[in-house]
């Protein structure tokens, strides 16, 4: 299947560096909470605590991130619309468990 007229270049590039984007701010949230901060963070001097209280923040970037890829996606008319669609949402899925986790372990 291949895009349709109305799907721009511009959009279709957007569309592709918003997900690229999205992508990054998962992994790092996720470079963060299970490596930098259980196993560095402690040499360092960094409270334990800290993890949920950075995870939070970019948690919710990435989740606004993944959400505007999605947006992006389906307003270009990206010929992989579907495919994006459905790894954002199992990216959102992961992130709004870790963010419950997270804020579980605030309270």
């Amino acid at each position: 299947m291949t895009e349709t007229a109305t799907a721009t270049p511009e959009l279709t590039e957007e569309s592709e560096r918003t997900l690229r984007f999205s992508i990054l701010i998962s992994a790092i949230r996720c470079t963060l909470a299970y490596v930098i901060l259980p196993f560095v963070a402690p040499f360092i001097g960094l409270a334990p605590g800290v993890g949920p209280a950075v995870g939070i923040p970019i948690a919710l970037i990435a989740l606004w991130a993944n959400v505007a890829s999605i947006k992006r996606h389906w307003r270009s008319d990206h010929r992989w619309k579907w495919p994006v669609s459905v790894l954002n949402a199992g990216i959102i899925v992961l992130l709004v468990t870790l963010l419950v986790l997270d804020i579980g372990q605030l309270l």
